[in-house]
């Protein structure tokens, strides 16, 4: 039981070293993945449809 609680304790002391990002660069941050995702699905949706086309046209 004695592990435990030092282990805790140590964790405790680690968490208050970590340099935690501000409430800004967070929502910065949140955004710039949402908007990455958001072009990458359009990039290969395109791809996907680009694709489709050519196979429906030229080989079915």
């Amino acid at each position: 039981m004695q592990k435990i609680i030092q282990f805790i304790k140590e964790a405790k002391a680690e968490l208050a070293k970590v340099n935690w990002p501000t409430k800004q660069q967070t929502i910065n941050y949140t955004l710039i993945v949402i908007g990455i995702s958001l072009a990458m699905a359009f990039f290969l949706g395109g791809l996907d449809f680009i694709f489709e086309y050519i196979l429906k046209t030229f080989i079915i």
